[in-house]
């Protein structure tokens, strides 16, 4: 028997770290940069929370811990090591013109290279005997809820902040990006920079802020998966392909950040549909569940192309770098 009422709270877990991913992409993306180097900033953002809650509890006896500095000295750590990486995809990218695609695939690699060598420097300092880093009194903080019994409890407040706060931050960049000037401007830069330029609008500007501010909030979802949803637990490659779905989440859901507050749900339940389904602990299966998101995303894909209309397209600009001299 299919139980809905515990599948929907792993689907809303699931898909967390994802709408922070994808509303963090398409802030980025808005602004006509395409970083493909989300997974590594996903990851770097969760090591580098991990490395601030490690010291943290070395330092400070559980009984001891303030929740304000357990909680506030991670998210600082996970938001500047995120916006790290914001800022050396712009340098690259916008001051120096690297190629937007080959840029952020190399970012990849090297978040995912970063998070490996300070994961494992950390499990070594703790002479584990398995290749993991517990930190359970942090988590603690990060995944405490309402505890309100029933099933709309289960369903609706049984999630730790992070997960609200991501719903807010894909609501506010979704009103952000249609009713403020700001927005507006962010928008005319993705579609055509030059355009935007001759108009007085500084494009270097809006394309770092976007990026690095993209980052952060990317960054938060690597926070999230470590602290919340694996209840504090690092190992190295344990994200998965998370970072790639969150990108595929961007193409779903159409560059609307309101509308990635449902379709990560949906995703997160097509990566775990396999554990609710008999047929799912063949191994084969599961993973013919797990590409589920990718071939939904796929067909949206070919339904936007073919239907051709603008306000279903991307920026214009996405992934080109602009010459300001070619004007």
């Amino acid at each position: 028997m299919f139980d809905l009422a515990s599948f929907l709270p792993r689907a809303v877990m699931q898909g967390i770290p994802l709408l922070y991913g994808s509303t963090g992409e398409i802030l980025t993306e808005k602004s006509g940069n395409l970083n493909l180097g989300i997974p590594g900033v996903m990851y770097v953002g969760g090591i580098c929370g991990v490395i601030g809650a490690f010291f943290y509890e070395q330092s400070t006896p559980a009984a001891d811990m303030n929740a304000f500095l357990a909680i506030g000295i991670p998210m600082l750590c996970s938001l500047l090591g995120s916006l790290l990486m914001g800022l050396l995809y712009c340098l690259l990218t916008v001051t120096l013109r690297a190629n937007q695609n080959v840029t952020g695939l190399a970012l990849t690699t090297f978040g995912v290279g970063i998070g490996n060598f300070f994961g494992g420097s950390l499990i070594k300092l703790t002479d584990s005997e398995v290749p993991s880093i517990a930190l359970s009194a942090t988590s603690a903080y990060f995944s405490k809820s309402l505890n309100v019994g029933g099933w709309f409890g289960q369903v609706f407040l049984s999630y730790g902040f992070l997960a609200y706060l991501a719903i807010v931050i894909a609501l506010f960049a979704s009103y952000f990006l249609k009713h403020t000037r700001t927005g507006l401007h962010l928008r005319a830069v993705g579609e055509s920079a030059a355009t935007a330029d001759a108009a007085g609008i500084n494009v270097t500007k809006y394309k770092y802020l976007a990026t690095c501010i993209g980052s952060m909030i990317a960054g938060l979802g690597g926070l999230y998966y470590v602290m919340d949803y694996a209840c504090g637990v690092w190992s190295n490659n344990a994200f998965g392909d998370r970072g790639w779905l969150a990108i595929a989440l961007v193409i779903f859901t159409i560059w609307r950040p309101n509308v990635s507050v449902l379709a990560s749900i949906l995703f997160g339940g097509f990566y775990i549909l396999y554990i609710f389904i008999p047929t799912g602990t063949n191994l084969a299966i599961k993973e013919l569940y797990k590409m589920l998101p990718y071939v939904v995303t796929l067909v949206v894909l070919i339904i936007v192309s073919l239907r051709k209309k603008r306000e279903v397209q991307p920026p214009a600009s996405l992934g080109l770098s602009y010459f300001r001299e070619e004007r």
